[in-house]
């Protein structure tokens, strides 16, 4: 098979993403959070109370990490955990008003760095960019 560049294409949608990932680190550590714990943080925010293992399919890791990486959170009084009303038995991870105020700025903090990563390409170039994106993401 002829190399028609696409082997190219992967290294750099690979590199990207590093980039993004190396950046999203960057941006979280005024609030000293990991990408895992920010993510978890999202999820708890967003659903307003989610048990682990809805926290673990969410996040797509095993239930055991979804366990340390809000026990992380818990301890920084970022999320609490409380009784499900739905079944006593089990507990669901609720965010505190700390948690919500992280979550706010370090959704913040992430569009701004995002906003200045992307200002590198003109308007037209970021509308192409998040068409072939969701191309490949569909």
């Amino acid at each position: 098979m002829a190399d028609d560049g696409t082997a190219a294409l992967g290294d750099l949608l690979v590199r990207a993403a590093r980039t993004l990932r190396r950046r999203f680190g960057a941006v979280l550590a005024p609030w000293d959070l990991s990408p895992s714990q920010a993510r978890a943080l999202r999820v708890v925010c967003a659903h307003d109370g989610v048990r682990l293992s809805e926290l673990a399919d969410a996040l797509r890791i095993a239930p055991r990490s979804a366990t340390e990486v809000a026990d992380g959170l818990q301890e920084r009084g970022l999320v609490e955990r409380a009784a499900d009303p739905g079944d006593r038995r089990a507990v669901v991870l609720r965010p505190t008003d700390s948690g919500r105020r992280v979550q706010r700025e370090v959704d913040d903090a992430r569009a701004a760095d995002s906003h200045e990563l992307f200002a590198r390409l003109p308007e037209s170039d970021r509308a192409e960019l998040a068409r072939i994106l969701r191309a490949l993401t569909d």
